[in-house]
């Protein structure tokens, strides 16, 4: 393969890619978001400077994916810091967790998205959505929201989901320090609201070596939404660089 051709290539393995070297498409994407309060210095043990916290809060989200361009179906779940950065209100992607290994790689490769594989799901059960998080054989993660109880705005749903997102990006050299260390910004494109709601909810996290998101812990919920959407992801743009500022 001529040097040219290997330019060419996104991804490893170089003759079988891990995914697919497209712009992902998200139809029928549901959500089950619940905003709770947490401990302002938990939160500043793990946001990165120069993003600043406004208010403690942080958006627990589960994600069933209908259909993806590339992908297929799978789950997602995480947790996003409010922040702003640079007089921007926005969100910081402090954790994710899924259950398709090809959309992790392309996540955390071509993006910045801190994705590991997990076990997230979303159903309904008993008059509530319900969405787990575990690791491995272990829960992590419960969220329970009343079903359907009453209706959302469509244009406060697209707010919710279409805030601006940052994500560090780091990539090591071969001697162990930083190669690449940036923080990056994208956002929710291209978005149709097909149906939305909220009502009463609730979120318990458990404590997990492995999956910390109980390290943020849940001192108050403050609103929860059911969101059914479609929409694309915009691609990344560095905002800040880490190994510049310092050097």
């Amino acid at each position: 393969m001529r040097i040219d051709e290997v330019r060419r290539h996104i991804t490893t393995p170089l003759t079988s890619p891990a995914f697919a070297p497209v712009a992902a498409r998200f139809t029928d994407r549901e959500y089950l978001n619940i905003v709770y309060r947490t401990d302002i210095e938990a939160l500043r043990a793990v946001v990165p400077e120069p993003l600043r916290i406004v208010e403690p809060l942080v958006r627990f989200e589960v994600m069933q994916m209908g259909d993806v361009t590339a992908y297929g179906p799978y789950t997602e779940a995480g947790q996003a810091v409010e922040v702003e950065f640079d007089g921007e209100r926005g969100e910081y992607l402090h954790a994710m967790y899924l259950d398709n290994f090809a959309a992790t790689a392309a996540g955390r490769e071509v993006s910045a998205y801190p994705k590991v594989l997990g076990q997230p799901r979303l159903y309904v059960d008993s008059g509530a959505l319900v969405g787990t998080v575990d690791y491995g054989t272990l829960r992590v993660a419960t969220a329970t929201m009343g079903y359907k109880h009453h209706a959302l705005d469509a244009r406060d749903a697209e707010a919710q989901i279409t805030v601006p997102t940052f994500m560090l990006k780091t990539i090591p050299g071969y001697d162990g320090t930083p190669r690449v260390q940036e923080l990056v910004r994208t956002e929710i494109t291209d978005v149709v609201v097909k149906e939305a709601f909220t009502g009463p909810a609730r979120l318990q996290l458990f404590q997990h070596v492995l999956a910390p998101m109980a390290d943020l812990p849940v001192l108050e919920v403050v609103s929860a939404s059911h969101i059914r959407t479609d929409l694309t992801l915009a691609g990344v743009k560095p905002v800040f660089d880490y190994l510049e500022e310092f050097q």
